[in-house]
């Protein structure tokens, strides 16, 4: 059992307190849920709770315009901008089977589990990208604004384009985000092999299978697109997840180009959160328990 301590933010500013205690072993689904719970009430947000053996908090948007799963600096900007704003209409598909109990309509934004809510706070927090070290890390320009379900439109084998969606590019660097997601996605090989640039891009006997299955079809589709676009390309996820971390490098030892190979990047959120101003990281630390990489704030028992 361990003691974890995050700032509660209140209206009066911030303050070190501890909050709750998690057990140990706890899985990363099961710790946010608690979290956010604990985040949710201690706010006096509005959330409802999901169905299934680990419930997840949804949040829903008060009648002061207050969201509790986002940072209220980055909801603010969010709202503002009609093409940011946009990816919070997506309805959740819990919400037919729980419409009847609802205040609202869910929305898969409103999630505590959500990668792309979890990115939006970062990213639209208007402290962000203006900051040097910040942009440094990532590799951006100063003046970058990013955009969120981005289509690189990677060429495919019939002279056509591919239309599937990648989270989020500023400048010149493309994002794949993930926090509790189980994989980066199974496909069939006749679904990779679609891509024009499959075999410059892949030696694709190195490439890793399971049941007839091709593992890591958005990371595959993610590096292909940064070849064909020019661009880097980022996985971004939680250090608790050393499952995730070592998929990205599997997929990545398979990459024949030099030149791409230095283009690919992993990053943690814990890492990013090191860069991060300091209302920002108060936030993710009570909410996601994403501590900055060099001051991870645990107490054991």
């Amino acid at each position: 059992m361990f003691a974890l301590y995050s700032p509660i933010i209140g209206n009066m500013g911030m303050a070190e307190q501890p909050i709750f205690e998690i057990p140990s072993g706890v899985g990363l689904r099961q710790e946010l849920s608690l979290r956010n719970l604990q985040f949710a009430s201690s706010h006096g947000y509005l959330y409802e709770l999901s169905d299934g053996e680990v419930p997840s908090i949804l949040f829903g948007r008060d009648d002061n315009g207050r969201h509790g799963n986002f940072h209220p600096d980055a909801y603010r900007r969010i709202c503002a901008n009609d093409r940011w704003a946009r990816r919070l209409e997506k309805v959740h598909t819990a919400y037919k089977r729980s419409r009847l109990r609802s205040n609202w309509q869910w929305k898969e934004l409103d999630c505590c589990n959500s990668s792309d809510a979890l990115l939006m706070s970062i990213f639209c927090h208007p402290a962000v990208l203006s900051h040097p070290t910040a942009r440094a890390l990532l590799g951006t320009e100063s003046k970058a604004v990013p955009k969120f379900g981005f289509k690189p439109r990677t060429p495919l084998q019939n002279g056509k384009h591919d239309n599937t969606e990648i989270d989020m590019k500023i400048d010149e660097l493309l994002v794949e985000a993930k926090l509790t997601e189980s994989n980066f996605q199974f496909a069939g090989l006749g679904l990779i092999s679609r891509y024009r640039d499959l075999e410059v891009v892949f030696d694709v006997s190195e490439l890793p299978t399971r049941n007839g299955k091709q593992c890591g079809y958005q990371l595959i589709r993610g590096a292909l697109a940064a070849y064909a676009t020019g661009c880097s390309f980022c996985v971004l996820c939680d250090a608790r997840r050393p499952d995730l971390v070592e998929s990205w490098y599997r997929i990545m030892r398979a990459v024949r180009p030099f030149e791409l190979r230095c283009r690919l990047k992993l990053l943690t959120w814990q890492e990013l959160a090191s860069v991060l101003p300091k209302d920002l990281q108060q936030f993710l630390s009570a909410k996601y328990g994403i501590f900055p990489a060099a001051s991870r704030r645990i107490v054991s028992d």
